[in-house]
């Protein structure tokens, strides 16, 4: 029979008698206590109203920690405030806790929170920019259930992320650096990376590695280099080895073919892409080798582009920071490359993902200052990319969206703010000695927030993609 609320003697005995206590972390107080309920090894695994208050392995970004530690001999962790307890605990209780945590924070039984399905549990994925980690979010209770340290000092900012189809793997550039990583989602650690150095031609932490397209069986990938030496790179998956076949590269003439490649998207066989440049889109076939004449919208720099599920039309990004009223998304006939329609969106629209279920295009429009709501910055636009209409602007608690993912299985769509600016909303307390982030979520068939929770993140959570 569970003792302690089913959490290890030694941890439980200070969480039922300092923390889950009348007025506090109860089963009858928990709402009114940022819905932190700590009566139970399982209610902690629920999160709080600011999401995942205790990821296991993680100690400096669980947030519990930065509650309860009082003792600024634990630099990592200090507060001045911690948290709303009459007496601080002790420095041997709140090590006896950090220690749990850093251990995987299993019950009383040695079972570690998330560790059940690995091979089939559905999560998103988000990469943490300025803190080089990959969040790995649990699907069912959208908390953050594990943070993944990705990089190294010579490979910083992961930009993009990419999964498998079948959930297997994640595949991240980094915009400083030149290595783009694999990492096993069912053991959460990164098993192999691919130096792109050499065949790029660029310097050292100069690769500018941005986003990253797979094939259809997962085969291989490929990335833009955005910073120098204009280059798309294929990467064959199972060997992590440069595939030349699916490579513009320096050798090839790629800083006089593609300037500055930045969002890519491909046809279904893989075998033909578009890639925005500078003020264009280019297609390029790696079928016959041959360069197409460049696309050019009429305002704005192209950004991202997207590909409807039949590959019919295709959709591109136009942010125009220096003019408002011009940011739009641009489709286009893919058999053509003709204009179809230019579609006015909020200012600097970035990222975007589909829903085909719903026939829905996301957009993420980082900096548009229209959102009425307090202290918050950006939305989303959904339009129906059958019939091209926009179906509704989302002005949700966002600080500067940058992406978002649909997750199908589970009817959700989730939407990270980077909250990079310094004017953006202050935290409690910064997670890692920085001003974090978030996540929202939202229903994908009322296009509502499921809750009026902020799943905070560690500084500048970028982009996004759903497991399964």
């Amino acid at each position: 029979m569970p003792t302690y609320g089913n959490f290890p003697d030694s941890v439980g005995k200070i969480f039922l008698a300092k923390c889950a206590t009348a007025g506090c972390h109860n089963a009858a107080s928990y709402q009114n206590a940022a819905e932190l309920e700590l009566d139970t090894w399982e209610h902690l695994f629920n999160g709080s109203i600011y999401g995942a208050a205790v990821v296991p392995y993680s100690t400096l970004y669980s947030t519990m920690l930065y509650y309860i530690n009082a003792y600024d001999t634990v630099a990592d962790q200090y507060v001045s405030d911690p948290g709303h307890m009459p007496a601080p605990l002790s420095l041997s209780e709140y090590t006896t806790i950090k220690n749990w945590i850093a251990s995987g924070a299993p019950d009383q039984n040695g079972n570690i929170p998330f560790a059940t399905n690995p091979t089939t549990r559905e999560e998103v994925c988000i990469t943490v920019q300025g803190s080089d980690l990959l969040a790995v979010i649990d699907a069912k209770s959208k908390q953050v259930m594990r943070y993944i340290p990705i990089g190294d000092a010579n490979d910083l900012s992961p930009h993009d992320v990419a999964i498998s189809g079948d959930g297997k793997y994640a595949y991240v550039p980094f915009l400083n650096g030149n290595y783009v990583q694999k990492i096993d989602l069912v053991a959460d650690a990164v098993i192999s990376n691919v130096n792109l150095e050499a065949v790029s031609g660029a310097g050292n932490d100069d690769g500018g590695w941005s986003i990253i397209k797979l094939s259809p069986l997962d085969t291989a990938f490929i990335v833009s280099g955005w910073i120098q030496n204009g280059c798309l790179i294929g990467v064959n998956t199972a060997s992590m080895q440069i595939n030349p076949h699916l490579s513009i590269d320096a050798a090839t003439g790629g800083t006089a073919s593609f300037p500055l490649p930045h969002g890519i998207e491909n046809n279904a066989a893989f075998d033909t892409f578009y890639a925005t440049l500078g003020n264009s889109v280019t297609k390029y076939s790696f079928a016959n080798h041959h360069l197409y004449q460049k696309i050019i919208p009429a305002s704005g720099q192209p950004h991202q582009i997207q590909m409807t599920p039949d590959h019919s039309k295709y959709f591109v990004t136009c942010p125009d920071p220096n003019s408002p009223t011009t940011n739009s998304v641009r489709v286009y006939d893919t058999h053509t490359d003709t204009l179809i329609k230019v579609i006015t969106v909020g200012l600097l629209p970035q990222e975007m993902d589909i829903s085909p279920s719903m026939g829905y295009l996301f957009v993420a429009c980082m900096e548009d200052a229209s959102n009425p709501l307090p202290n918050a910055h950006g939305s989303v636009y959904v339009i129906n990319y059958n019939t091209l209409d926009t179906v509704k602007v989302i002005y949700g608690d966002f600080y500067q969206p940058h992406d978002m993912t649909v997750d199908e299985q589970d009817g959700l769509v989730y939407i990270p703010s980077r909250n990079a600016n310094p004017n953006g909303p202050a935290p409690h307390h910064t997670i890692g000695g920085k001003r974090p982030g978030w996540y929202s979520v939202y229903n994908l068939n009322t296009l509502l927030p499921v809750d009026a929770k902020r799943y905070y993140l560690p500084v500048d959570p970028y982009s996004a993609a759903t497991r399964f």
